[in-house]
């Protein structure tokens, strides 16, 4: 073979090869890579038989013909849109026709026979048309035998191509799996309220129940995800339940005239009204599948973590759940720093929503596709003080003694802030202006605290600063809120490292709830041993609120608000490193309550 017809398989073989990569990313459907895999090699065929001895035209003409077939070969494998499937496996076993309130319901078995899994079960009826906007309607009943195989849609949101998906699984989380499974992209819908429920597989009764709401700056999220899927608690014998509700605009648009519409006199809390819709809809129904609907966890992370700690001084959430696990995020502050805004500041924005849609009325904004109204989330994402769902701040009603929760637990992980500012890294020559951008008056004093005289100190000094205020803080507040009410509370602090995301922002979650994959090699011997025992911890919390026993490193009682139990290479209590930030927060905020002893 000549070196001009080597170089042009060497060529060829390299345009074939993106090729496919580029269709596995897509995840396109698996007829892509094959039928790009033949054209490739008829197009190396014809151009070595053909096109190579032509003029220098047809052989352009030829890699041109042959990316143009790619091109039309990638649109019409694109990955099609789907549900997901509850269980990965084809063909799943079925499990025994249950029956709750508006009907018969079966679900599928995982491979193993441990789980059932009874996915996209109606809370409510769909928010569509007259219902957006207005507080979620009790289902209605069905015929026949709801097929719960498959997880309804996630709810709207802004979402991104395949590609990108891909690249953030392979640059953020290390865990991109080549697989034929996946050759899909997952429906999204306005039409979302529906939950999920794991339970042992046989007849069980009586079994504490954990209800998770997922994060995603209440923006972004859905409640299948496999970090914090039932699974793994089902496996040691808990009933687990997701919920989807809704997002962005859909479900934290604020405006006068919707209030005034509402027969509650209530506006953007819709998305905390889904799930109080579902947590009432779990105590009616959860004793069908095994669960005591008389001991009941309410968790969630990040914005997910903000409702559970927003629900906790809601009256409408009385009674509905007996105890809560908030991980990374609360809204106890005296000005939470996120996920939280003011009723004036709602009704605002609401209204620069409506100018920006050209609505002048509701009837309008109505009428609008859901996908008009996507791209407000980044605005419309806050929870607010209504005076029905929140009658006054969180806060507020602590120092009243109100509070649904009977006992807390609750924390932080040590890189929270990583993600967020990824693309927002301080270095020496910044370092003081975002301080002072943000801290103003007191930024002398947070200055004096964490000098700089290097980028990377100006670095790690920022992260250490921005994660503090945004998710440390908070917790710090709630407990004090705690200890004041005579809440048993149990703080953590995740520092654990490992080969996927470790101590970012969510890292805990697959240790949390037991969901670390077997064949992973991204955890070590380690891990499983810390998702083991935190996993112990959390089941002896959701049985009785207290989470020692089985052997396990003493978690004591957070009484001070500065001890804490270390998830990290050890397990054990440790101190809060933080405190003087704290305070300066404290004068910053306004907070004004009795002061703990260090």
């Amino acid at each position: 073979m000549t070196a001009k017809r080597i170089r042009f398989c060497v060529f060829a073989f390299l345009l074939i090869f993106l090729s496919l990569v580029l269709f596995e990313l897509n995840q396109n459907r698996a007829a892509g890579p094959i039928l790009v895999t033949a054209l490739g090699g008829l197009f190396v065929f014809v151009y070595l038989r053909f096109v190579q001895t032509r003029p220098a035209r047809y052989r352009v003409m030829a890699f041109l013909a042959f990316l143009a077939l790619v091109l039309v070969l990638f649109f019409v494998t694109y990955p099609p849109v789907k549900r997901v499937p509850a269980v990965p496996e084809k063909n799943p076993a079925l499990t025994r026709i249950r029956t709750v309130a508006q009907g018969d319901v079966q679900g599928v078995m995982t491979a193993d026979g441990l789980v059932e899994v009874y996915a996209g079960i109606p809370y409510a009826q769909p928010p569509v048309g007259e219902n957006r906007w207005r507080e979620p309607q009790d289902p209605l009943p069905w015929e026949g035998v709801l097929k719960a195989d498959h997880f309804a849609p996630m709810s709207m949101q802004p979402t991104h191509s395949p590609v990108y998906n891909s690249l953030y699984r392979i640059i953020g989380f290390h865990d991109y799996k080549i697989s034929w499974k996946d050759n899909y992209r997952p429906a999204v819908s306005e039409d979302s309220l529906y939950l999920n429920i794991w339970k042992p597989a046989g007849e069980v009764e009586k079994r504490p129940v954990l209800v998770y709401i997922h994060g995603g700056s209440l923006q972004t999220g859905q409640p299948w995800y496999e970090d914090y899927a039932g699974g793994g608690l089902a496996r040691q014998g808990a009933v687990v339940v997701n919920l989807g509700y809704r997002l962005g605009a859909f479900g934290f648009t604020a405006l006068p005239e919707l209030a005034q519409e509402s027969p509650n006199g209530t506006t953007g809390n819709y998305g905390l009204l889904d799930q109080i819709k579902a947590l009432e809809w779990i105590r009616a129904n959860i004793s069908v599948f095994g669960g005591d609907p008389d001991n009941i966890t309410l968790a969630g992370e990040s914005a997910g973590s903000a409702c559970v700690s927003a629900l906790c001084t809601s009256p409408l959430a009385a009674g509905l759940f007996n105890r809560v696990v908030m991980e990374s995020s609360t809204v106890a502050g005296a000005e939470p720093p996120h996920s939280f805004r003011s009723l004036s500041d709602a009704f605002a924005s609401g209204a620069r929503l409506k100018e920006k849609a050209g609505a002048l009325t509701t009837e309008q904004l109505r009428a609008l596709p859901a996908s008009a109204l996507v791209p407000f989330a980044d605005t419309e994402h806050h929870i607010t003080v209504d005076g029905y769902v929140l009658e006054e701040l969180p806060l507020e009603s602590y120092r009243k003694g109100i509070h649904n929760e009977q006992q807390i637990l609750h924390g932080y992980n040590e890189k929270e802030s990583e993600a967020f500012i990824l693309f927002d890294q301080a270095n020496l020559k910044n370092y003081e202006t975002k301080v002072r951008g943000y801290f103003k008056e007191y930024a002398d004093r947070i200055l004096e605290l964490y000098p700089a005289s290097t980028d990377r100190e100006a670095r790690e000094n920022w992260a250490v600063i921005f994660g503090a205020t945004f998710f440390d803080y908070p917790h710090f507040c709630l407990n004090r809120l705690a200890v004041g009410n005579g809440i048993p509370v149990y703080e953590y602090y995740f520092s654990k490292d490992n080969g996927r995301i470790g101590s970012f922002h969510s890292g805990e979650e697959i240790y949390l709830y037991s969901n670390i994959p077997q064949d992973s090699s991204l955890f070590d011997q380690r891990d499983r041993e810390l998702s083991a025992q935190m996993s112990t911890y959390l089941l002896s919390f959701m049985q009785d609120g207290n989470p020692n026993g089985s052997n396990l490193p003493v978690w004591e009682q957070n009484l001070t608000s500065y001890d804490l139990l270390q998830f990290g290479d050890l397990t054990g209590m440790t101190r809060e490193t933080k405190p003087e930030l704290f305070a300066i927060l404290d004068e910053m905020t306004g907070w004004k309550g009795a002061k703990l002893a260090e």
